[in-house]
């Protein structure tokens, strides 16, 4: 795990000594230059995560108690203390001070005009938004901060969107926040213990079905039976799915009106890729995900990256496309 460049850390006075709220005060330190790393190391390897909460965890705790659940989390560079996790809120928000803490400028902001309703139930027009790493352990994930100037006891606030990315679960009555870390190989064990074997159907070895090892033969046989005569339900590839009629349901980008069309400049891609953008395209067009338009108004390159395999995956630069659809924090359940 990489070095801290430092900790941010709040101070907040009682109320009644300071006027009508209380006074926070944001501070950052270094961290040590001389410090080891051994720590960090062992606390990596010691972390051991689970997805139970016993009597145990409450020790440490008042209880009974209404707490939330405040932690500290590593942003960007920084260890930020005072981070509270909302489960019932659907955005990760940043505040101005911690903004400023974080040696971010202005420039580094993304539009973003939903308004949001502070602790006091009143409208908040947000800066911006941006886009940071949040590490929790191992785990890396990175989010989507609103950021908003307005009073709040929190540096932060990290909702559903950063829990669920992280696989993690909250306690706010152990005051306690868990991950599970699957195996690499957690496909392959499942299939180890359930006593799985592959069955090829047909001559192509890429589609196949996996049967239960401890199935009786007769009861095998009728099975294997019974998906080689139904093959053609089977989708053995995204583009056997001609999608959903528009007329039953169509999806609508939510794009802010007064956000300028923008054509990125045509970038020349290799023969190599040039051949692979071309396969997919047709594809598409075939399974009638796609069509062509003459004169669009917005216009985002291909990229093409070379997965693991070593075969090719088409993507496509919704950069610019992306700050022009705000997300929209009170989404429809």
């Amino acid at each position: 795990m990489r070095q801290s460049t430092g900790t941010i850390d709040v101070i907040l006075a009682a109320p009644g000594r300071t006027g009508t709220r209380p006074l926070r005060v944001m501070f950052v330190t270094s961290m040590p230059a001389g410090e080891s790393q051994s720590q960090q190391k062992r606390a990596k390897r010691s972390f051991c995560p689970i997805l139970t909460f016993f009597e145990k965890d409450k020790e440490g705790t008042t209880q009974p108690h209404d707490d939330a659940l405040v932690i500290t989390l590593r942003i960007g560079d920084y260890d930020v203390k005072r981070v509270m996790v909302d489960g019932g809120s659907t955005a990760e928000v940043m505040y101005l001070d911690l903004y400023k803490g974080l040696e971010l400028k202005p420039e580094d902001l993304s539009p973003y005009s939903s308004p949001l309703m502070s602790f006091d139930r009143k409208l908040v027009i947000p800066e911006g938004m941006i886009r940071l790493p949040i590490q929790t352990g191992p785990e890396v994930v990175e989010v989507d901060f609103i950021v908003v100037n307005t009073y709040s006891p929190y540096t932060a606030i990290v909702g559903r969107p950063w829990l669920h990315t992280l696989g993690g679960v909250a306690s706010s009555l152990d005051q306690k926040l868990t991950t599970l870390e699957a195996p690499a190989d957690t496909a392959a064990e499942e299939a180890k213990l359930e006593g799985l074997e592959k069955v090829v159907i047909d001559d192509d070895l890429e589609r196949f079905f996996q049967v239960g090892t401890q199935l009786p033969p007769r009861e095998k046989e009728q099975l294997l039976e019974f998906l080689r005569r139904n093959l053609d339900v089977f989708a053995w590839d995204p583009y056997d799915t001609l999608g959903i009629d528009p007329s039953f349901t169509c999806h609508h980008l939510n794009v802010n009106p007064s956000v300028t069309p923008k054509k990125q400049p045509p970038q020349c891609p290799s023969k190599e890729h040039a051949e692979a953008i071309k396969d997919e395209v047709n594809k598409l067009k075939r399974a009638g995900a796609i069509k062509e338009v003459f004169h669009p108004e917005w216009l985002a390159n291909t990229v093409v990256v070379k997965k693991k395999s070593g075969k090719l995956r088409v993507c496509i630069d919704f950069t610019d496309l992306n700050k022009a659809c705000p997300k929209d924090p009170f989404l429809m359940p």
